[in-house]
C-alpha cells in the first residue's frame, strides 16, 4: 500500500536565540498509508496544531522532511505551495468556514474553479448528494444547521480528490448527537472513495476505533499500534 503521507525527523523551533529557543516538534517520524483514517491526539501545547499546519503547507519545519503523495513540500518554492496545497490536500476545520454568501452548492464548487477544473457543478452536486445535502445545495451557507455546514466542508475538503484531507477538531464545536453523525460521515467517506484522513483532536474516543493513532506529547510522536476500523 503506498504512503500518502511520510514524515522523517521533522523539527519546528522557534525563536532564533538559544535562550529563547522553544521546541514545538522535536525528531517526529511516522506515515500513513492510502485509504488510512488517522488520529493525531494530544492536549493543549503539545504540538498537534503545528504538526497539522506543516503537513497541510500553512507552514514550514526548521528541519525534517514531509512528503505528500510522494512529493517533498520541503522543495516546493511559495508559488508551487500554494498550487499543490489546493490539489492534493483538503481542510475540515472545527468552524465550517463556509462563505456565508455564497449557496452551499457553490462553497464547494469554489476550490474546484480554483484550480481549474471541469464540471465543478456536477461534481460538487455528486459530493453534497453523498454527504445527504440534496435538498440544502440552493441554501446560502449561513441558512443551514451546524451539523449540515459540517457535511458541507466535509464536502468541500474532498472537492479536488485530494491526496490527504485534514480535519482540525472537526467536531469540537458540535452537540454529541451531530458530532457523531459527522465521524460516521468521515469514516464512510474513508471506506468508500478510499480517501485519507488524518484528524487532529483532543479527543479520541468522539472517533472510536481508526487505523493509526499518532499521540502528540511535548512535541514528540508516539506511535501506536493500527487497530482495525469498525462503522459506528
Amino acid at each position: 500500500m503506498s504512503k500518502v503521507l511520510d514524515i522523517r525527523n521533522l523539527y519546528k523551533i522557534y525563536g532564533k536565540e538559544k535562550v529563547n529557543q522553544v521546541t514545538a516538534l522535536d525528531d517526529v517520524s511516522f506515515s500513513i498509508d492510502q485509504g488510512e483514517f488517522a488520529l493525531i491526539v494530544g492536549s493543549s501545547g503539545s504540538g498537534k496544531s503545528t504538526l497539522l499546519n506543516i503537513i497541510g503547507l500553512l507552514d514550514k519545519p526548521t528541519n525534517g522532511t514531509v512528503r505528500v503523495a510522494g512529493t517533498d513540500t520541503s522543495k516546493l518554492n511559495d508559488g508551487q505551495i500554494s498550487s499543490f496545497r489546493n490539489k492534493k490536500v483538503g481542510f475540515v476545520f472545527q468552524f465550517s468556514n463556509l462563505l456565508s454568501d455564497l449557496t452551499v452548492l457553490e462553497n464547494v464548487m469554489l476550490p474546484m474553479q480554483m484550480a481549474g477544473m471541469q464540471k465543478s457543478r456536477e461534481k460538487a452536486t455528486e459530493l453534497l448528494m453523498a454527504v445527504g445535502l440534496k435538498d440544502q445545495m440552493k441554501q446560502r451557507a449561513d441558512r443551514i444547521s451546524g451539523g449540515q455546514a459540517q457535511r458541507a466542508a466535509i464536502a468541500r475538503g474532498l472537492a479536488n480528490q485530494p491526496a490527504l484531507v485534514l480535519a482540525d477538531e472537526p467536531t469540537g464545536n458540535l452537540d454529541s448527537v451531530t458530532s457523531k453523525n459527522v465521524v460516521k460521515l468521515m469514516k464512510s467517506m474513508c471506506e468508500t472513495l478510499g480517501q485519507t484522513f488524518v484528524v487532529v483532536t483532543h479527543d479520541q474516543e468522539d472517533f472510536g476505533n481508526v487505523d493509526h493513532i499518532i499521540q502528540m506529547r511535548d512535541g514528540k510522536a508516539f506511535e501506536t499500534s493500527m487497530v482495525r476500523r469498525v462503522a459506528t
